[in-house]
C-alpha cells in the first residue's frame, strides 16, 4: 500500500510526536550502553542490528511503543466496508474507534468517562476470556434527565475493563431553557442524579442485577478547570445492600468549561439543605402515616391483618412510599395502545428476588423502573407498577391493587376504573383482563350471582402516584368489594397534599426520576431465521439419537406462520382472527390418508437449547419431534415479536405430517 507523498511526512511527524512524548530515544540509549557493557566487555565484536532489537524486546520497550500507538479510523469507511453478518459473542475486542459527536456550542454538556472498575472481588479467580469464546459480562446503563446511555459489555474480571465516555445533555427535559447557556449557579439547583444500573449477563443470557447507584454529579462545578475524577463504590442489592460489590473510576468533565466555578462551600451548603429538606417531608409524611394507620384499625381490629403496604424496600434497601414507584409514563410512538403496553408487560421476565438460605419466605425488594427495564425481568410488584404507570400515560384512571390470589400469596395486579364505572382487572405477569363484578352478600340465595373469572381473593389497599386508599369494607373479599372511591364508609383515602409532597416528581432527592423506554435492538427476521436453523439442527440430532431420519418440508413451515401471528395478535387484543385460511392452507398441503400434527408453544427468551429441552418435556410436542410412520416430514417455523426494551415474545410451531400405516 502506497501513501501520498504528504500523508506519509505526516505519519512519520506522528511516530516522532509519539517517540518524543514516550522518550523512546533516551530509553534506547539506555540499552544500547547496557548491551555494549554485557556483551562486549569480555572481547571485541561487532554489534549487528539484530542484536539491538532483540535486547529493546526483551526489556518491553517494543511492546510499550505498540500499545501506545493507537490509529484512529474513519467511522464512515469502516461502516461501508463492515459486513451484514451478525457478531458471534457479545465482547466487543475490537480497537476503540474515535467518533465524532455533534455538540451544540449553545448548550451545556456533562462529559461522564467510566475509566475501568477494580476490587470486583467475586470474580477475582475468573479466568481470562478466550478469543471468541462466550463469557459472562458486566454492562452499565446510565439515566440522567430523560436521557438513558448503555456501556460496551465488558467480561467479568476481578478489575473489568470499562472504558466508555458519555455525552448527558444538562438541560434535556426543559424545553423553556434548551435554548439558553446554563450557568454554574442555575445548575447547582438541578438535583438530578446520574442513575447508575450495572447488570451482569451470565453465558445463557440470564441477567442479575449487581448494583444500583445514584451518582452525585454537581461536584464538578466547584472543580478546577471543570474536571473531577470521582471513586464510586457500588454495594449490593436486596440482602446485600450494605457490601460492597465493587469500585468504578469515573472523571466528569462540563463542555464547555465553565467561565466561573463555585467554591466547594457552596456545593456542600446546597447539598446539605437538600438532605435537611427531603429528610423533614419524610420525617412529616412518616407522622402523618402513622397517624393514619392509627385511625385505620379503629374503625375495625381485624384491619391488622390486611396487606396495607404504604412503604416498600427498593433493591438498595431504601424504605419509599408505595406511590413513588408509580409515575404516568408516555411510551411515545413504541406502544399505541393500553393492551399494547399490558403485551409488553406481561413478556418482560418474572423472577422473585434471591433470598438467601431456605425456609420459602419471600424476599421483599420493589425495584425503581430503570433497575428493572434494565435486567428485564422483575417480580409481580415491578411489572404492576410499570403497566400502571403505562395506563396513566394512556389517560386511564389505574391503580395498583395489592392483596393475595390463592392460598393467601401476596400478590399485586392493576386496576383501572372507567368513566361509566366500570371496573377492570389486568393481570400484569399474563396481560389478561378481567371485568368486575361484585356480589351483593345480601341478595337472596336463588339469586343468580356473577362467577368471578380473576384468580385475587383479597385486596388490602390500591394506589396510584397521587391517591392511596385503605380497604375498610367489612370483607376484604376482592369478589364481594365495591370499588366506589368516593365512599370513605369503604375505602379511607390518604391526604392527596401529604403524597404530594414525598412522591411528587423532584419534591424529594430521594425519589428517582421516571426513564423514559427505548426501543428495542432486536432484528426479529433474523432472529427467528437463527433460532429456526438452531431447531433444526436440535431435532435432525435428537432423531438420529432414535434411528430416525428427518426430512424437513419449508413449505409446510411456511404454512405455520399465520398461525404464529394469530396467536400473538389474539395475545394483545383478544381478538382471533385468520383461522379459517390457515386451516385451509393445511388441508390443501396435507395429501389424503396423511396425517398432520402441530404443537405450538410461546416463550419470552431466545435460547434455543432451553426452547428444546422445555419442548421434549410436553408428550405432544415430543410426539411430533419423535415420529415415527410412512414419508414423515417435519416443519417448525419461529417467529419473534420484539418490544420496547429488546422484550420479546417468542412463538414456535413444531408440526409434521405422514402417512398413517395401520
Amino acid at each position: 500500500m502506497s501513501l501520498p507523498p504528504e500523508k506519509a511526512s505526516e505519519l512519520k511527524q506522528i511516530i516522532h510526536q509519539q517517540l518524543l512524548k514516550m522518550d523512546v530515544h533516551g530509553r534506547i540509549r539506555e540499552v544500547l550502553a547496557e548491551t555494549i557493557r554485557e556483551e562486549l566487555a569480555p572481547e571485541p565484536q561487532q554489534l549487528s542490528t539484530e542484536d539491538l532489537i532483540r535486547a529493546l524486546r526483551q526489556r518491553g520497550i517494543i511492546d510499550d511503543v505498540m500499545k501506545e500507538l493507537k490509529f484512529v479510523t474513519d467511522v464512515n469507511e469502516v461502516e461501508k466496508a463492515s459486513s451484514p453478518k451478525p457478531s458471534t459473542h457479545f465482547v466487543d475486542r475490537e480497537p476503540p474507534v474515535l467518533k465524532k459527536t455533534n455538540i451544540d456550542p449553545t448548550r451545556r454538556y456533562l462529559y461522564l468517562q467510566v475509566l475501568g472498575g477494580k476490587a470486583f472481588l467475586e470474580h477475582l479467580q475468573e479466568p481470562e476470556p478466550l478469543p471468541g469464546q462466550i463469557c459472562s459480562t458486566f454492562t452499565l446503563c446510565l439515566h440522567f434527565r430523560n436521557q438513558r446511555f448503555r456501556s460496551k459489555p465488558v467480561p467479568c474480571a476481578c478489575e473489568p475493563d470499562f472504558q466508555d465516555g458519555f455525552l448527558l445533555e444538562i438541560h434535556k427535559d426543559s424545553l423553556g431553557d434548551g435554548s439558553k447557556m446554563v450557568d454554574a449557579t442555575t445548575m447547582l439547583s438541578i438535583c438530578d442524579p446520574v442513575h447508575m444500573v450495572l447488570i451482569k449477563t451470565d453465558t445463557f443470557g440470564e441477567t442479575t442485577l449487581v448494583a444500583s447507584y445514584f451518582l452525585e454529579w454537581r461536584s464538578v462545578l466547584a472543580a478546577e478547570n471543570g474536571i473531577t475524577n470521582v471513586a464510586v463504590e457500588l454495594l449490593g442489592v436486596g440482602t446485600e445492600s450494605k457490601v460492597s460489590v465493587g469500585v468504578l473510576n469515573i472523571r466528569l468533565e462540563m463542555y464547555p468549561q465553565l467561565n466561573k466555578t463555585l467554591s466547594s462551600e457552596i456545593t456542600s451548603t446546597q447539598f446539605t439543605l437538600e438532605r435537611q429538606k427531603t429528610a423533614e417531608k419524610e420525617r412529616l409524611f412518616l407522622v402523618y402515616a402513622k397517624q393514619w394507620w392509627r385511625e385505620y384499625l379503629q374503625i375495625r381490629p381485624t384491619h391488622n391483618g390486611r396487606l396495607v403496604k404504604i412503604f416498600a424496600q427498593d433493591e438498595n434497601g431504601v424504605n419509599r412510599p408505595v406511590c413513588s414507584y408509580v409515575r404516568p409514563l408516555r411510551a411515545g410512538r413504541l406502544l399505541d395502545t393500553p393492551r399494547q403496553a399490558a403485551r409488553f408487560v406481561s413478556v418482560l421476565g418474572h423472577e422473585r428476588a434471591p433470598v438467601i438460605g431456605g425456609g420459602g419466605g419471600k424476599q421483599e425488594q420493589w425495584c425503581t423502573l430503570l433497575a428493572f427495564l434494565c435486567r428485564n425481568k422483575g417480580d409481580c410488584e415491578d411489572h404492576a407498577n410499570l403497566l400502571c404507570s403505562l395506563l396513566l400515560g394512556f389517560g386511564l384512571e389505574a391503580f395498583v391493587c395489592v392483596g393475595t390470589k390463592a392460598k393467601g400469596v401476596p400478590h399485586t395486579w392493576v386496576m383501572t376504573c372507567g368513566s361509566d364505572g366500570t371496573i377492570t382487572f389486568w393481570e400484569s405477569l399474563t396481560g389478561h383482563r378481567y371485568i368486575h363484578r361484585p356480589i351483593n352478600p345480601d341478595d337472596p340465595p336463588l339469586a343468580d350471582q356473577p362467577k368471578p373469572l380473576y384468580p385475587y381473593r383479597t385486596v388490602g389497599c390500591i394506589f396510584n402516584h397521587e391517591k392511596f386508599f385503605g380497604n375498610c369494607q367489612p370483607s376484604d373479599a376482592v369478589e364481594v368489594c365495591v370499588f366506589d372511591l368516593h365512599d370513605e364508609s369503604k375505602w379511607k383515602p390518604m391526604s392527596g397534599e401529604a403524597i404530594k409532597s414525598v412522591c411528587a416528581p423532584g419534591a424529594t432527592s430521594s425519589v428517582p426520576p421516571c426513564p423514559p423506554l427505548c426501543a428495542s435492538t432486536i432484528d426479529a427476521a433474523v432472529t427467528s431465521n437463527e433460532m429456526e436453523v438452531q431447531l433444526r439442527i436440535l431435532v435432525s440430532e435428537h432423531r438420529k439419537d432414535l434411528g430416525l431420519s428427518a426430512v424437513w418440508d419449508d413449505q409446510l413451515s411456511y404454512l405455520l406462520s399465520p398461525a404464529l401471528a394469530a396467536y400473538e395478535l389474539e395475545r394483545t387484543t383478544g381478538v382471533s382472527a385468520g383461522n379459517e385460511e390457515f386451516q385451509d392452507a393445511v388441508r390443501r398441503a396435507v395429501p389424503e390418508g396423511h396425517t398432520f400434527k402441530g404443537f405450538p408453544i410461546h416463550f419470552v427468551h431466545r435460547n434455543a437449547r432451553r426452547v428444546f429441552a422445555t419442548c421434549l418435556r410436553s408428550p405432544f410436542c415430543e410426539e411430533i419431534i419423535c415420529c415415527r410412520g410412512d414419508q414423515v416430514r417435519l416443519a417448525v417455523r419461529v417467529r419473534v415479536f420484539v418490544y420496547p426494551e429488546s422484550a420479546c415474545a417468542v412463538w414456535i410451531m413444531f408440526a409434521c405430517k405422514y402417512r398413517s400405516v395401520l
